[in-house]
């Protein structure tokens, strides 16, 4: 492969990550990458079986690793909750110096959270919407922090839907995805503007992994039982996907490389599906200042995460808050950010 690398990533020491779903794929190897470049790593998980067997795998691979495993769950904002206040307590003092914000769930049959948020847009974006909150005030005294969101480039499949953020009104799995993918670049959008406006410069940005070999395409039918379409799907990944560690590499230049911009899309430069790190196209929808501040209200109203450390630009008031509590049947819970 041409163009920027691994073997591009600057020097890491003293530097501290999160890197959410690190168990596998992409997530992984964004660790694994850090760690091999000097900066701390936390690999937040939602198996404990499994992110302790990916913790003693990166050890393996990477001796000199500064790496530990939390367990957090982005389908439980009380999770949520105590993966941020045993970081808090563990870490007194400590900054941030990096988030990527990239577990995920794809195309899978309805389902809730335990807040009772759909579990694609849950888990996806609100997950990370309260997560990033939580851990903002570590990244904001964090000098040169960012922010990295994955999304996905089938965030073209569809628009954010206001009235109906938990598909109640009808459902369609890649209809969801599409949804909840938008909804992580038009997140990244309105926290880019609210960082600029309070003057920081932590960064936030997205990244996309192209078509990447990992284990969400064959979630879904595994869980379903349909052993022929998984078979399929792996298949798939065999002849026509590259390599996590391919896949990984727009999320590490999001996170490490030298003049990456707030609000900036990295892909893969080939038609978006593979290759080296490059400007990503994205749907115009991503970029509307309206509907980010719309789902920014939203999102808080639901989480009950309420980014304190960036004052002046919500316009939520409680009546506002109030009624996007109704949009989810679910409890929300008060989390304070």
């Amino acid at each position: 492969m041409t163009g920027w690398n691994a073997s591009d990533i600057p020097d890491q020491s003293g530097r501290t990550a999160v890197v959410t779903g690190a168990n596998s794929g992409i997530g992984y190897v964004t660790a694994r990458e850090l760690a091999r470049h000097g900066a701390r790593v936390v690999l937040a998980c939602r198996s404990e079986e499994r992110g302790a067997r990916a913790l003693e795998r990166l050890r393996s691979e990477v001796p000199s690793a500064d790496a530990e495993f939390r367990r957090l769950d982005l389908g439980d904002l009380e999770s949520v909750r105590k993966f941020a206040q045993s970081y808090d307590r563990d870490d007194e003092g400590g900054g941030l110096d990096l988030l990527v914000n990239n577990a995920g769930v794809m195309a899978l049959p309805y389902r809730r959270t335990a807040d009772g948020f759909e579990t694609q847009f849950g888990v996806n974006h609100l997950g990370h919407f309260a997560l990033t909150g939580l851990l903002l005030p570590r990244l904001l005294r964090t000098p040169g922090a960012r922010i990295v969101t994955v999304s996905s480039a089938f965030h073209i499949l569809s628009n954010i839907d206001m009235n109906d953020l938990n598909s109640e009104h009808g459902y369609r799995r890649w209809t969801a995805y599409g949804r909840s993918k938008s909804a992580n670049l038009l997140f990244t959008h309105e926290l880019a503007r609210r960082l600029a406006a309070t003057g920081s410069d932590v960064v936030a940005a997205a990244a996309h992994p192209g078509y990447a070999e990992t284990n969400l395409q064959a979630a879904a039918p595994k869980m379903e039982g349909r052993k022929v379409t998984e078979r399929v799907m792996r298949l798939g990944n065999l002849v026509l996907a590259q390599p996590a560690t391919a896949g990984a590499l727009p999320s590490l230049y999001a996170a490490t490389a030298q003049g990456v911009r707030p609000d900036s899309f990295t892909g893969p430069r080939v038609l978006g599906w593979q290759g080296a790190p490059g400007k990503s196209w994205r749907a115009k929808w991503t970029l509307n200042d309206a509907a980010g501040e719309r789902l920014w209200a939203a999102s808080e109203g639901l989480t009950g995460v309420r980014y304190a450390a960036l004052k002046g630009r919500s316009n939520s008031t409680p009546s506002t808050v109030e009624r996007n509590r109704r949009i989810s049947s679910g409890a929300s819970r008060d989390i304070s950010a």
